[in-house]
């Protein structure tokens, strides 16, 4: 059997190595925290355009967004100018109040990801409860689709939550990679194995698989190693720190070596 080595600053973990990987997951930069620096002072620097031109030019294969009702970041103007600098992707996330329906299928990006935050949460900690929403999931769901926008659903690490989404039509599942993070710097294995039960039924049912939240260099290669049908990871809030110590084009290269 081959393996791999899963390295932290506690652990050295030899995990089976799966087989099967055909394309190399996609790298999503969330731009939210550009947007936060911007509006703290006024004004337009640092320039999400900007910053966006450059996260594609320098290898990024999708920008995601997460306007909330307060545009304490990104605000729905920002949504508008940035449409058409997306050469990549473009991942709307959101939870799918009427405003941001109206906004999401206006702009019809590649994808929109689906998120149950409340309008004054500091940032997503949850995923949705699909089989107590799956009535009103599928109703969005279907909405989004009709206006040929891919629809991933953001879950936690549970099959069974993973299974309604997929009754409610989505095409994909984002795991919410909190925990995972939390836990990895004190058991790497223990923090993979809690997501394999979820990874491996949005696979059997025939769902596109993303993941995101707290990912970052420490943690990332893992994940993908474990999950290598993984489609997308999202990632903003560690991009954006680690572009302070290494620069744009140096940190999006070695979040891709990451995942390869």
């Amino acid at each position: 059997m081959t393996v791999f080595v899963v390295q932290s600053e506690k652990y050295a973990v030899s995990l089976p190595r799966p087989k099967n990987k055909i394309d190399m997951t996609r790298l999503s930069v969330n731009v939210n925290k550009v947007a936060t620096l911007r509006n703290a002072r006024g004004g337009n620097t640092p320039d999400v355009a900007e910053f966006v031109r450059k996260a594609q030019e320098f290898g990024a294969e999708g920008i995601t967004v997460h306007p909330r009702p307060d545009e304490r970041h990104i605000r729905r103007s920002d949504v508008y100018m940035l449409k058409p600098l997306i050469s990549t992707e473009f991942n709307i996330e959101g939870n799918p109040q009427p405003a941001f329906v109206d906004l999401v299928t206006d702009i019809r990006p590649a994808q929109v990801t689906l998120v149950p935050d409340a309008e004054d949460q500091l940032t997503s900690n949850h995923g949705w409860d699909t089989r107590t929403h799956l009535a009103k999931l599928t109703t969005i769901v279907r909405k989004f689709k009709q206006a040929g926008i891919r629809v991933s659903i953001f879950v936690d690490p549970d099959p069974t939550m993973v299974e309604y989404a997929k009754k409610a039509g989505a095409d994909r599942v984002e795991l919410y990679t909190g925990p995972y993070a939390e836990l990895y710097d004190q058991n790497p294995r223990q923090a993979i194995d809690m997501y394999r039960a979820a990874a491996e039924k949005a696979r059997e049912t025939g769902l596109g698989l993303n993941a995101g939240h707290d990912l970052n260099l420490r943690n990332l290669n893992a994940f993908i190693h474990a999950f290598p049908w993984t489609d997308e990871v999202s990632i903003g809030q560690a991009i954006i720190a680690d572009c302070l110590y290494l620069g744009l084009q140096e940190t999006i290269r070695q979040y891709k070596a990451c995942l390869k």
